[in-house]
């Protein structure tokens, strides 16, 4: 009689198919490894560990302390686990990427109109430039997503004060932040190709986001999208 809790003997297609699916898995790792480890002997360590928990898999389905299904869904659960790190990683660098962007171009704002604009739009944008970079990067050390700069808390202490919770705080915080990025691409700058001896004219102007490269409209657009959806999460608590 055979044992309950002994899986039935793979064939020899199912032990292919997940070889493979453990094969791909360690593909991904060290494709992610190279993307955001820049220590050689980190990523070594990391590759090494995750190939040698997809060869367990392998090795338990071999034995039968594991069925095909049990060990691929395992290798799959452990595949999304990675891609969703991966893309966490990825959407806290983009975060400190456009704060930089934000505080060069407060920075370009406070140079171009001699100071006349900078209270209203450069200091701002260099103000919630620096606190994305200083909460990214925040985040990007201790691998945690609720990091508070120091412009972000003085939102909230004046909610505070003024009996809002610190949804509220964040919610105003995100909307001024959507608006710097709206007012700082559609913003009049001279042509790339203008130049006169005394005055600019109207014409020699156009709108800022006709001079962004398309990686940085990219990074906008998406840091624009992530900070509208904690927005819209904020009012549903």
């Amino acid at each position: 009689m055979k044992s309950k809790n002994k899986s039935p003997t793979p064939t020899f297609h199912d032990l292919w198919e997940v070889s493979h699916a453990a094969g791909r898995l360690t593909s991904q790792a060290c494709t992610i490894s190279a993307r955001h480890l820049q220590d050689g002997i980190t990523r070594s360590i990391f590759n090494r560990e995750v190939a040698y928990y997809a060869r367990s898999i392998v090795r338990d389905v071999e034995q039968g302390k594991k069925t095909v299904n049990q060990g691929l869904i395992e290798i799959k659960a452990e595949q999304q686990s990675l891609l969703n790190q991966s893309m966490e990683i990825g959407r806290k660098g983009i975060g400190v990427v456009a704060g930089a962007l934000q505080m060069a171009t407060g920075a370009g704002i406070c140079y171009a109109s001699v100071g006349t604009l900078c209270l209203i739009a450069g200091v701002p944008l260099l103000a919630h430039g620096a606190n994305n970079v200083y909460e990214g990067s925040r985040n990007l050390m201790t691998g945690q997503s609720d990091t508070v700069g120091p412009v972000r808390g003085a939102y909230q202490s004046a909610a505070s004060a003024m009996g809002y919770d610190e949804g509220g705080a964040n919610i105003a915080y995100g909307s001024v932040d959507i608006g710097l990025s709206v007012y700082s691409a559609a913003r009049h700058v001279l042509k790339p190709d203008a130049w006169r001896l005394f005055r600019y004219i109207p014409t020699d102007y156009i709108r800022a986001y006709k001079t962004m490269t398309p990686t940085t409209m990219g990074i906008e657009a998406y840091t624009d999208f992530q900070t509208l959806k904690q927005i819209l999460d904020e009012e549903k608590h």
